[in-house]
């Protein structure tokens, strides 16, 4: 049972020993380890902070960036509209100078028609007053024996320039 209970004198050196261990512990360890564990304890808060702030500015930098985002959107559908507008301007100016080329075609092809025919009508004229002019000429120059005679004789020039049916 001696080797259960310890005897006064090893009590007596373990307690010097201790308290040798003890005091080096406290004069050289423990400052160092505190001071060390204090820094590590200052250094972990540094960089909580740190992140925080970096977390902080990834949010403005996340909603700037969205707001740079939805205004470049928004200029390019003002660019979209603006173009479409243009398109449409440019497809209605076409329309309307199609529109006015084909009017004054149209106006000139009318008053060509017009023209020929006036020309037609005068060369017309012209050749039923020539024909009328001969068919005088013939009649005064043959003689006359009576009226049914000259009757049938106009009718006849007039078969032949075929102006009665």
């Amino acid at each position: 049972m001696a080797l259960l209970t310890p005897s006064i004198g090893l009590i007596f050196w373990m307690l010097i020993g201790f308290g040798i261990l003890f005091f080096l512990l406290s004069k050289f360890a423990w400052k160092p380890i505190l001071t060390a564990l204090k820094e590590r304890e200052q250094s972990i808060d540094e960089s909580l902070r740190q992140a925080e702030k970096a977390r902080a500015e990834m949010s403005q930098l996340v909603a700037k960036n969205e707001e740079l985002l939805n205004q470049a959107k928004e200029e390019r559908n003002k660019i979209l509209h603006d173009a479409r507008e243009a398109a449409e301007k440019v497809k209605a100016d076409i329309i309307d100078k199609a529109n006015k080329e084909a009017e004054e075609k149209l106006r000139q092809a009318l008053r060509e028609i017009e023209t020929q025919k006036k020309a037609a009508i005068v060369e017309v004229k012209n050749t039923v007053g020539l024909m009328a002019l001969e068919i005088a000429e013939k009649v005064i120059r043959r003689e006359l024996q009576g009226d049914n005679k000259q009757l049938e004789y106009v009718k006849n020039l007039a078969k032949e320039a075929e102006l009665v049916a």
